[in-house]
């Protein structure tokens, strides 16, 4: 976990906090009852407290390396709790609970391991002070007010105590871990209903625009042909026609993807073979000049069989836009490999793998979002098509991408089952064939 400059603010606040309301129950207590702790050392002990906030307070502003500070915080706070726990008598007072409070901060501000870490650490400052005491090593406080008690009564409030703080940091991590994993998941929704948000937005400007302008373009388009054909044109005016042509024929395409993604076309079902509508796709590319010599095609998915109950246009679609971004990516030239994976019995997985420019990782979290594009020129809209043709399929999108290495594209797909034949199927079916003899 990523520390932040806000989750040392936080912790500083929380440890002021806590030693603030200890020192005024304390107080308390000790105006109570004057003989449960030396109200000397606890003021020494508060003291050091806030001379510790201060310098945590230094570092938080000029320091850069949070972590660091992180640990370093948590390591003399433990020192410091050790200190209250020896002036309160060891095991005779109550205050080695304040350990608990150093993993709490652990697994917030660092990580599960941390917790763990300042866990075991409580372990050994606990441990060594009160069989110290015991032994005689460290003198107890005040002088000549040892206690009087067994080894065993020691070392099973030792372990107790051991066996408390490393159930409290399981515990602690268990429940960061919910909360993170809850947090990812908001974050995600939220991410998923701004991509909708905008993809309405966009469906309702372009679905009028894309209806203005469709018609006039095939006007266009149709008389182009129609002069090419029917005149005599010499051979530069006549690659001007296809240059018209070509090029209404592409921004017809453009208009196509707008329309899909604002207002999807309802899809027809049928049983093809995978393969088919991937090599069909490469074909169509191939021959446009969309796709050429410098790219290497490779893989599997001339070869491979893959029975596949969907849309083929759709399959098609999602093939178009995947093969267009890695030739995109690949402006010198590379190798495309699309495999596709039929081993499994209820899925299927197309992989379209390519050697091109890569993605940072800013610019892989945009990459479904609509009217973001990585390529000069691009319209933005591609992926968020693939994006939303796949999950319409019941399937799922994968991406890894390292910068100037390559990107794979995993698409999953779940296998379907045709629907069972009717009678009123078979009866169309025997009236065709009446038809066609």
């Amino acid at each position: 976990m990523r520390v932040r400059k806000k989750h040392i603010l936080w912790f500083i606040l929380f440890r002021l906090i806590i030693f603030t309301s200890l020192t005024v129950t304390v107080v308390g207590i000790q105006f109570a009852a004057p003989e449960y702790i030396q109200l000397t050392a606890l003021y020494y002990a508060i003291i050091m407290s806030y001379l510790l906030s201060g310098l945590y307070l230094i570092l938080y502003f000029l320091n850069r390396h949070f972590s660091f500070q992180a640990y370093f915080q948590i390591f003399f706070d433990l020192l410091l709790v050790t200190f209250l726990v020896y002036i309160s008598g060891g095991l005779r007072g109550s205050f080695y609970f304040l350990y608990i409070f150093s993993i709490i901060a652990a697994s917030i501000v660092l990580s599960n391991r941390a917790a763990y870490i300042t866990a075991a650490l409580s372990c050994i400052f606990f441990g060594v002070l009160v069989d110290g005491m015991y032994f005689g090593f460290i003198p107890y406080f005040p002088s000549g007010e040892k206690l009087d008690v067994s080894l065993a009564f020691v070392l099973s409030n030792i372990l107790f105590a051991w066996g408390a703080f490393f159930l409290v940091a399981f515990l602690i991590n268990y429940l960061m871990g919910s909360l993170r994993r809850t947090r990812a998941e908001l974050e995600s929704a939220r991410q998923e209903l701004e991509v909708k948000k905008n993809l309405a937005l966009a469906g309702e400007i372009f679905a009028q625009l894309a209806h203005e302008i469709r018609n006039p373009l095939a006007a266009i388009s149709g008389s182009a042909q129609v002069i090419r054909d029917s005149l005599k044109v010499s051979g530069e005016e006549k690659k001007l026609m296809n240059v018209i042509v070509d090029e209404s024929y592409r921004v017809s395409q453009s208009i196509e993807q707008f329309l899909n993604l604002a207002s999807p076309k309802k899809n027809v079902f049928t049983e093809f073979d995978i393969s088919d509508a991937v090599k069909e796709t490469i074909t169509l590319l191939q021959r446009g000049g969309e796709l050429d010599e410098k790219v290497k095609i490779k893989g599997n998915f001339s070869s491979q069989k893959a029975s596949y109950y969907g849309s083929k246009d759709q399959i098609k679609q999602i093939s178009w836009n995947l093969v267009k971004n890695a030739v995109k990516a690949m402006p010198r030239g590379g190798e495309l490999v699309i495999n596709i994976n039929n081993r499994k019995k209820h899925e299927l997985e197309i992989v379209f793998s390519d050697t091109g420019l890569g993605m940072k990782k800013e610019e892989k979290e945009k990459l479904f979002e609509p009217f973001h594009s990585g390529f000069e020129g691009g319209l933005g809209i591609g992926m968020t098509v693939v994006h939303r043709m796949v999950e319409e399929s019941g399937g799922k999108i994968e991406v890894e991408s390292e910068h100037n290495k390559g990107t794979a594209v995993r698409i999953t797909l779940p296998r379907m089952k045709p629907p069972p034949r009717t009678d009123m199927d078979l009866k169309d079916e025997g009236h065709g064939k009446n038809t066609d003899r």
